[in-house]
């Protein structure tokens, strides 16, 4: 393996997706300029790669070809009959001539760069027919004698012509062609460029090969990191719950209030992913959570909120009387009756009461808890969960916003909630929402198990498993 920075240039005709093509590969969204019109890049612009903190791989973006049939005549007419000289000899008497420095100045740019590379992407839009002028450009490109790999582009499109293309580069010696849509692309797109590219570079295969498992363990991450969010998100949300007064105007006042900090936080939810694929607000055209249906409660039957009634209660026969008292609550209604639950809290008896006594005790006293219902849960974990399968196959070069379907919660509304999500509803302290917000070991290990329930197959009809 060479110790060298590998260059590889991205060349074609006009409009055939080259800047595109960089921005999905570099991952940024403002590399150069892309527009329907041609010619929109009329310079080289470069953007590098790294391995271990030192560049390995630059990317140079050209120019399109205008004017490959008229130029390839011009050079047969500067062939001296009596000199043979092999290909890039041929085009570098072209460079050094006055044409090259005014009609065929773009193209000069580009066979320029095309010498001064170790490779170069041939990129193509496979919705155009192959004429001869796209030949031409190819001959004169293979002339530069540096390996060229096709790429054809905006195979995604209906009625392309990706195969006519493959029989004409067969014709032309090039066998090895790449077919990646910079819209949509393979998820294993970059990997097979790479691959191909090692076999074309073998002096640089070992670099292609690992900035090639880079790229999918970068991948690979950034996904496991986006299910951390979205499921950091359902127990924000899960665990959310607002006391209000139990008449009906302070009631609606506060399932407003509670509705509009769940649209905040999904809304820095959707922002934190699109940072986190490098793209921006604007990529994503969200619709607004439609949060009707409040859950209207105590929300205390998950068997932990029991648990932690119980253990908090401290010793001796009067705690083991208060903690049967709680599970009475819970289960059968107050039995024992409001004076005789509110001394012994008073009393000191009960020990927990400052995380669950006193919601226990407001609910004595007339006020009620609101929280999200569950079907917007099961439809915040399915928009999330849309959102980041869209934004993983969107390529950089995509101009449209991401637009999500109408969610099919079927499989979700008929499954029971995953076991995280029940256990959320019991632990208020566990939403960033809420006061008192505590980030503690059990929530942090009830995040990851929650993630790994958001990250199964969309096929899976059991998110409670």
């Amino acid at each position: 393996m060479t110790d060298a920075m590998l260059k590889i240039a991205v060349v074609g005709h006009t409009n055939t997706g080259k800047t595109s093509l960089l921005r999905t590969l570099t991952r940024r969204s403002d590399f150069g300029e892309v527009a329907d019109s041609p010619g929109t890049t009329r310079h080289v612009e470069g953007a590098r790669l790294s391995l271990d903190g030192k560049p390995a791989l630059e990317w140079f973006d050209t120019p399109g070809m205008e004017d490959s049939i008229a130029l390839l005549e011009y050079l047969e007419r500067l062939d001296d009959p009596d000199t043979r000289r092999d290909g890039p000899a041929r085009i570098r008497r072209f460079l050094d001539s006055p044409e090259a420095h005014r009609r065929y100045e773009q193209e000069a740019r580009v066979l320029t760069k095309m010498l001064d590379c170790d490779a170069a992407l041939y990129v193509i839009d496979a919705r155009d027919p192959v004429l001869s002028k796209h030949r031409d450009e190819l001959a004169l490109l293979a002339a530069c004698g540096r390996p060229l790999l096709p790429v054809l582009n905006f195979v995604n499109a209906p009625h392309h012509r990706a195969d006519e293309w493959r029989d004409a580069m067969a014709r032309l010696g090039l066998h090895a062609a790449l077919e990646f849509d910079t819209i949509a692309p393979p998820l294993d797109g970059e990997h097979q460029l790479y691959a191909k590219l090692a076999v074309l570079l073998d002096r640089h295969a070992q670099t292609l090969h690992r900035l090639a498992d880079v790229l999918m363990r970068e991948r690979e991450e950034r996904r496991q990191a986006a299910w951390q969010l979205a499921a950091d998100l359902l127990i924000d949300v899960a665990a959310l719950r607002v006391t209000s007064p139990a008449d009906e105007e302070a009631l609606k006042s506060q399932a407003e209030a509670l509705r509009a900090r769940v649209r905040r936080r999904e809304q820095a939810c959707v922002d934190a992913l699109l940072a986190l694929y490098n793209f921006h607000r604007n990529d994503y055209a969200d619709n607004d959570l439609p949060l009707v249906d409040m859950r209207w409660g105590m929300d205390l039957f998950h068997p932990q909120a029991i648990k932690d009634m119980g253990i908090r209660l401290g010793t001796g026969m009067a705690a083991g009387a208060m903690a049967g008292a709680a599970v009475d609550m819970l289960s059968a209604g107050l039995s024992l009756g409001t004076g005789m639950l509110i001394g012994a809290a008073a009393g000191g008896l009960w020990q927990g009461v400052e995380r669950l006594g006193g919601r226990l005790l407001g609910k004595l006293r007339g006020y009620r808890e609101i929280t999200v219902d569950d079907a917007i849960l099961r439809l915040l974990a399915l928009r999330q969960r849309q959102l980041i399968e869209a934004l993983d196959r969107r390529g950089h070069a995509a101009r449209e916003p991401v637009r999500l379907d109408t969610p099919a919660d079927d499989a979700w509304r008929s499954a029971r909630l995953p076991k995280a999500l029940k256990e959320a509803r019991s632990r208020p302290e566990w939403s960033a929402l809420n006061k008192g917000h505590e980030d503690d070991e059990r929530r942090k290990q009830v995040v990851v198990e929650l993630a790994r329930v958001l990250a199964r197959d969309e096929r899976d009809p059991s998110p409670a498993a």
